[in-house]
């Protein structure tokens, strides 16, 4: 069957990915701290979306950054783990504004994954430039696209 474009939700699905990271800027558990997102089976899709979301309490001119890379592995417990695809390189996502405020974005990647294992997982490494005092929380999420069968709902979840 053909979805048309108003259909395209039909042809995604949505993996559990990180949720809900609180980092404190300079605190040695959190902050420059890389963190493994879940394993998925991407069995029957050819495309992966990363969508890494983040909430920052930043000092005026204080940053965010973000590196994420994707790992894939033959196994659902990562055996054989490896990194693949192209990194997000470490790239400053956000600052603050005067007098301090409150930052929301969003990081995507877009990776291939005809040449991947079957397991994939990201591994992203949030940074606060300011000790002490700025605050962020990271979440991120799965999106699988390219679909061996369509609508991906009639498909195995």
């Amino acid at each position: 069957m053909h979805y048309r474009s108003t259909d395209a939700g039909a042809l995604i699905a949505a993996r559990y990915a990180v949720a809900g990271v609180d980092l404190t800027a300079g605190a040695s558990a959190s902050d420059g701290v890389e963190i493994n997102g879940a394993w998925i089976d991407r069995q029957g899709f050819l495309s992966l979306k990363i969508v890494i979301v983040f909430r920052a309490v930043l000092d005026e001119s204080e940053t965010l950054k973000i590196a994420a890379n994707a790992q894939d592995a033959t196994a659902a417990n990562g055996t054989g783990a490896a990194d693949f695809g192209t990194a997000y390189a470490s790239t400053t996502v956000a600052t603050g504004g005067a007098g301090g405020s409150t930052e929301t974005g969003v990081v995507e990647m877009d990776l291939d994954l005809t040449a991947a294992d079957r397991y994939v997982r990201v591994q992203l490494t949030p940074d606060l430039s300011r000790a002490n005092t700025d605050t962020a929380e990271i979440s991120a999420v799965y999106l699988l696209a390219g679909a061996d069968v369509e609508p991906v709902s009639a498909s195995v979840i």
